[in-house]
């Protein structure tokens, strides 16, 4: 039997949905979710096996103009994703119309390999509003097959996953058969703990964040870690913690929950802030957070 494998990149705006499809497709929750935009930063890989398939699903960040030295390194992970792409999937919601970026939409329109334009969120809307959506994107982007889903309720995503399947170029599988990412447990510690401060702090709180999981000991029953947030300013480490340590006992107590159903044990986690200046905008500080190849 002929076994596939490919790599299927999901590129578009912020806040489409593009990490609860990958989520859906996976079957797992590697990617974070919230309403805020940039919740992804980094290009994570979710890994579907079968008997005679191995599919590598890149969930990227949205798209956007970057601003400072973080979002350019946001958008090198997008045009990773354009390049060793097997399947593109370029997900939209309803109503929206537009790229924010118009290189890469140009980019997807002259695409040569297949291209999956995704219309999400149809449940938000009627038969009439969706038929004008499928119509108004077959004329913008006429190289893609366009399907009608929402990731959310789960509607269209195994025919789209079956399309793949046959899109797929035969091949040896990339990964190990078992694996479900490519990232280490470390960086889903620092994921989680950074989706509740993207929940419950404002403004520029949740951007001028980072985590560095600095310990991670795993015992018989329990893991043991300690996580360090840090912050830009001194004002916003104040708001980080909280009215004697308030909030950020929320963060910590919503985190290991969390923690505890991804690793199915126990967990103990301690969490510390501080400040690093600057570190948006400082090319080594985003190497070493793994943001920068350069």
């Amino acid at each position: 039997m002929a076994h596939k494998a490919g790599f299927v990149n999901i590129v578009g705006n912020p806040n489409v949905g593009k990490s609860t499809l990958m989520n859906a497709f996976v079957g797992e929750r590697l990617s974070i979710i919230t309403s805020k935009a940039q919740t992804t930063r980094h290009r994570i890989l979710g890994i579907v096996n079968g008997e005679d398939f191995q599919v590598v699903l890149s969930d990227t960040p949205g798209i956007i103009k970057p601003a400072y030295e973080l979002q350019a390194s946001m958008m090198d992970f997008v045009k990773s994703a354009f390049e060793d792409a097997d399947v593109l999937i370029y997900l939209v919601e309803l109503g929206e119309k537009d790229l924010k970026d118009e290189s890469f939409f140009e980019k997807i329109t002259s695409a040569k390999i297949p291209v999956l334009l995704l219309l999400n969120k149809v449940d938000k809307g009627n038969q009439q509003l969706v038929e004008e959506q499928v119509d108004l994107w077959k004329a913008r982007v006429p190289n893609a097959e366009i399907f009608a889903i929402s990731a959310l309720e789960n509607f269209g995503v195994p025919e789209v996953f079956n399309r793949i399947l046959e899109l797929l170029p035969d091949s040896p599988p990339f990964y190990d058969k078992e694996a479900l990412t490519d990232k280490p447990e470390r960086f889903f510690v620092n994921e989680i703990i950074r989706e509740k401060i993207l929940l419950h702090y404002k403004k520029e709180i949740p951007y001028s964040v980072e985590i560095d999981t600095e310990e991670f000991f795993e015992e018989e029953n329990i893991i043991r870690m300690r996580s360090v947030i840090m912050v830009e300013r001194e004002t916003q480490k104040g708001i980080i913690i909280g009215h004697k340590g308030s909030a950020l006992k929320r963060v910590g107590v919503e985190a290991r929950k969390d923690l505890e159903k991804f690793f199915g044990k126990q967990v103990h986690v301690e969490l510390y802030v501080k400040v690093n200046k600057n570190w948006r905008s400082d090319q080594k500080q985003l190497k070493r957070f793994g943001y920068n190849n350069k």
